[in-house]
């Protein structure tokens, strides 16, 4: 194929993977139909799957979207298809001819949709076939979460990726971090001046961060049993992204290093863990029923649900609890922040004819809401004097607004250069530094995890981290109108 027209390309390794076909090319696809994807973006999908050009337009098709077909055909017109073997120099040559190096000008995206364990050899391919000198163009190389399984192994990686790459050429994705809804959190804190003052330590009595999910380990048991477990797959990354994103300090802008620079001091400000306190700070857990997954290895630690209760020591937040959770098989889907700020000094409304104080909540619906609602105390009808808690809640999305999908965002900004919504590597590292002294305690602890039933919200443990009588998990939107009702 000759390149005297084109300029982009995305180079998806692993284009025939789940993450590709459910993921990337429906977010590229959505970027074609919205007119964002200039004409000269062409796509290259890579895989052993012995795929034609046309066989290859004709799988695609099946996964994406119904839709009119202009837009579909015009779209499948940018795809091409590379077969081979990442381990061979022959692969890596058809590529370079395909990329068209030293005939004109490209710029190429190599997206590694493929495991961890991959990425060197793919990097060092690349390296050998000269594919990621900037000769005629710019190169970026595009990397999935989980950056290492641990601290030492995302050094080896940074260090083996630092021998090839610039830093500059690396653009690490959280989807996570993508998603709208993660994203108003900046807007939320800082284009309000209503939350401002009451954003710190004086005001705010804790911080919760859930996500739960209601699906198992289908389909990557073996996988996740042996790399993953839920403190690294969601805590490390996710959770401690949106972590950063509530605690930082207003950045001098919004330019990518400004933004890093503020979570990453966020992240050296978390309290370390000393290990007599792990039992405190921290549970793990097991839905029932995990270990008899296919693929799950005999008598397995691996935890399914986490928990951690965190500090983070800076003037703002000294002695806030920020509390984290993650697990699968719980009752609901659901990932939110919840706030709850102190009570006051005084309760007047206490006493003959009055009810318990409530206190007030500031809930942010990431997924499936996308929402925000502030609970306040209000008066309830009548001669006595009682309250109760009124719901002031908005849905940030208006009628007939189209919420993109986060790869859609991030796919765009890394042909555009933005860099403000990737990682740096001192975030990975100091988020390592945070989850390494609980996954450390676990492996030496020769228990077994907690057992919780699937449809529960994880085992009763969970609540002992809290510590105080008046304090427990946030597990919904919305209170019940009973008295007395969970939220």
């Amino acid at each position: 194929m000759s390149c005297a027209t084109e300029s982009h390309a995305y180079v998806i390794f692993g284009a025939t993977g789940n993450l590709a076909m459910a993921k990337l090319l429906p977010a590229l696809f959505q970027l074609h139909c919205l007119g964002r994807l200039a004409p000269d973006v062409r796509i290259l999908g890579c895989g052993r799957t012995p795929f034609t050009q046309e066989a290859w337009r004709r799988e695609v098709r099946e996964h994406l979207p119904a839709s009119d077909p202009g837009p579909l055909e015009s779209f499948l017109q940018r795809l091409d298809y590379l077969t081979g073997r990442l381990e061979d120099a022959a692969f890596y040559q058809a590529l370079d001819v395909w990329i068209g190096a030293g005939e004109c000008a490209n710029n190429v995206i190599f997206y590694l949709s493929v495991s961890p364990e991959l990425y060197v050899p793919i990097t060092v391919g690349l390296v050998e076939a000269g594919l990621l000198a900037e000769r005629t163009g710019w190169r970026r190389m595009v990397i999935e979460k989980p950056f290492g399984h641990d601290l030492q192994s995302a050094r080896d990686l940074q260090r083996e990726l630092n021998l090839r790459l610039k830093e500059e050429q690396i653009y690490r994705i959280d989807h996570y971090v993508g998603k709208e809804s993660v994203q108003n959190l900046l807007v939320l804190r800082f284009a309000n001046m209503i939350l401002e003052p009451l954003w710190n330590r004086h005001y705010i009595d804790q911080v919760q961060i859930t996500h739960a999910e209601t699906i198992g380990v289908d389909g990557r048991a073996s996988y996740y049993d042996r790399h993953g477990g839920a403190t690294r797959d969601m805590i490390q990354s996710h959770l401690l992204q949106v972590l950063a994103l509530l605690a930082m300090e207003p950045p001098v802008s919004l330019v990518a290093e400004s933004l890093r620079d503020e979570k990453v001091k966020v992240l050296h400000s978390i309290r370390p863990l000393d290990p007599p306190q792990l039992a405190s700070h921290a549970v793990r857990a097991q839905y029932a029923g995990y270990q008899q997954e296919a693929g799950v290895a005999a008598g397995s630690h691996t935890e399914t649900y986490a928990a951690l209760k965190l500090y983070v020591d800076n003037w703002r937040w000294h002695d806030v609890p920020f509390y984290l959770r993650t697990g699968k098989r719980l009752k609901e889907r659901r990932s939110m922040v919840a706030v709850r700020f102190r009570e006051p000094p005084i309760q007047l409304f206490q006493g003959a004819g009055a009810s318990a104080a409530h206190p007030n909540w500031l809930l942010i619906g990431i997924q499936p809401d996308d929402v925000v609602q502030m609970e306040i105390s209000a008066k309830v009808p009548g001669q006595e004097t009682r309250t109760r808690q009124i719901s002031m809640d908005a849905s940030v999305g208006n009628p007939g607004e189209r919420k993109a999908e986060a790869y859609e965002a991030l796919l765009m900004d890394v042909i555009q250069g933005d860099r403000s919504l990737f990682l740096r590597y001192d975030e990975v590292k100091a988020a390592w530094n945070v989850v390494d002294p609980f996954m450390h305690g676990w492996a030496d602890d020769e228990r077994p995890p907690l057992q919780y039933p699937v449809g529960s919200w994880g085992p009763k443990a969970a609540d002992q981290i809290f510590g105080q009588a008046d304090r427990e998990w946030r597990q919904t939107l919305r209170c019940d109108d009973k008295p007395g009702g969970k939220c």
